[in-house]
């Protein structure tokens, strides 16, 4: 009895460990569809962007920047009724969500990623995402990305110090008001405590990201920087579709491209 008492314990306490599976949903567009799968080791934007999807919160909005060989980029909340040719990106809900930066994911074409601001917690959007397009490297480009990556996390590093805490408040608080002189002069102060900064750790691109750089492509010297949390699973061609419209001096397609609607599927 004790025995087959063990074996239910066992039993249950596996079952209660297997993987929950990713969320999968249907984004509809006018240029077709596209299933995206959303990551659970990133929950705070897998439940954003269910609770977004579940209010109907990206209907109808627009891919407002697409640049060919690097990303489409959607969610701004100015978008739904833009006038054409209206400059757009700074739309979102008045929230932002703490980064969920990991390793273990990268800019690989068909990626799912947070837009964000330049602050200084890599904090994202509430609503602006994009989905990487992205283009074929080499091991020698692949070296350029690293280098661009090192002297990022080295002004992340710079700032998340202890001894910069009044400053990375400040930049936090004026947050990306680039007309404003105050900001202008924290923006200064934390470029110069840059380049003075010396950061004995730094990132090297997996082997394992390597390859698929080199053979499906992406935009790998974005890693490290904003948040990805989940990717495309069926209809990479709908993004290479987008991304070569035609679009005028902001990015913004001549065309508008319209989010239709987003349903979370059961398979």
């Amino acid at each position: 009895m004790k025995q087959l008492t063990l074996l239910i314990a066992l039993s249950l306490l596996i079952a209660c460990q297997k993987e929950t599976p990713n969320t999968k949903l249907i984004m509809h567009t006018n240029k077709g569809d596209i299933t995206l799968e959303l990551y659970n080791d990133t929950p705070l934007h897998r439940d954003n962007f269910i609770k977004l999807t579940n209010e109907g919160s990206l209907d109808s909005l627009l891919f407002h920047r697409v640049i060919e060989n690097f990303m489409i980029q959607g969610g701004d909340t100015n978008s739904k009724n833009a006038a054409k040719g209206e400059a757009l990106g700074n739309g979102d809900l008045n929230y932002s969500i703490p980064s969920e930066i990991k390793t273990s994911h990268f800019h690989k074409k068909g990626s799912l990623a947070a837009a964000r601001t330049n602050n200084p917690d890599r904090n994202s959007s509430s609503t602006q995402f994009y989905i990487v397009q992205g283009r074929v490297f080499n091991d020698s480009t692949l070296n350029l990305a690293e280098e661009r990556i090192n002297s990022y996390l080295n002004s992340y590093n710079a700032i998340q110090a202890e001894d910069a805490k009044s400053l990375k408040d400040s930049l936090i608080q004026l947050d990306d008001q680039y007309e404003n002189q105050n900001y202008l002069k924290a923006l200064e102060s934390w470029e110069k405590r840059t380049e003075s900064y010396k950061n004995d750790s730094s990132y090297s691109i997996p082997k394992s990201h390597r390859k698929v750089y080199k053979s499906i492509g992406g935009v790998p010297h974005l890693d490290q920087s904003y948040t990805v949390f989940g990717e495309v699973t069926q209809g990479l061609n709908i993004i290479d579709t987008i991304a070569k419209q035609p679009v005028d001096e902001n990015d913004r397609p001549i065309t508008d491209i319209r989010i239709l609607s987003i349903e979370i599927t059961k398979d």
